[in-house]
């Protein structure tokens, strides 16, 4: 039986005895748990970082909120093993599905300071920016595709095609990383872009990567709107 699924019952349970909705018996539910959560769990720890989501929601999809999730690990000897090992533990022992699992197990290394924000289980760094451009997909495709017109996009800065011409989206080597580009097209012509650059050896790269991909973006967008008018 899931944590999540004896929730969805207390939901139905409370709506059979207030008449209340769905989503109304849900989030008196989540306010409770949350103060019982600050009530009785308050930090033991400091916190090197903060998770990527707060205790209403952790507590709904797994029953614990952040302090009782770290107690939990922190117990646990095999925690010093890393990641993929604390994840295992958590779906096996404590019948979390993998995602969640991934979810808690990110938020324990933040807040022990095991993981900074942005850092991945390998210790580099990943930056990430979107927009949506007035441009072509995929006449941008063909452009990041192409070696002499890629220079173009990124004048002065190198960049090798790390991605087959058939691949879904477009992997750059760029600057001390890798950047992955997924262009998707919208109705209207114009294309959403969004860029991962993975492999980011340092915390501060990643503030320098994002002040980067905004301006090219913005760059793009406006040179794309220019041709068009």
């Amino acid at each position: 039986m899931t944590r999540q699924g004896s929730f969805k019952r207390r939901i139905r349970a409370r709506m059979a005895k207030t008449g209340e909705r769905y989503s109304t018996a849900r989030r008196v539910l989540i306010d409770q748990a949350d103060a019982t959560a600050d009530d009785l769990a308050p930090r033991t720890r400091t916190w090197v970082a903060e998770p990527e989501m707060g205790d209403p929601i952790l507590i709904e999809r797994t029953g614990r909120g952040w302090e009782a999730w770290c107690d939990l690990i922190d117990a646990w000897p095999g925690h010093e093993d890393g990641h993929a090992a604390i994840a295992a533990w958590i779906t096996d022992e404590h019948s979390i599905d993998a995602w969640w699992a991934q979810t808690i197990t990110v938020g324990w290394e933040r807040i022990t300071g095991r993981r900074l924000p942005h850092q991945m289980p390998d210790g580099t760094f990943t930056a990430g920016r979107s927009r949506t451009v007035a441009v072509d997909a995929e006449q941008l495709r063909a452009l990041l595709l192409d070696d002499e017109a890629r220079t173009d996009l990124f004048p002065a800065l190198p960049t090798e095609l790390r991605s087959k011409p058939t691949s879904k989206n477009v992997r750059l080597a760029l600057g001390p990383g890798v950047a992955e580009i997924a262009l998707t097209p919208r109705t209207d012509g114009r294309t959403k872009v969004a860029v991962q650059h993975h492999k980011l050896p340092e915390f501060g790269d990643v503030d320098h990567w994002k002040a980067f991909w905004d301006e090219w973006l913005q760059a793009l967008d406006e040179v794309g709107a220019a041709d068009a008018s």
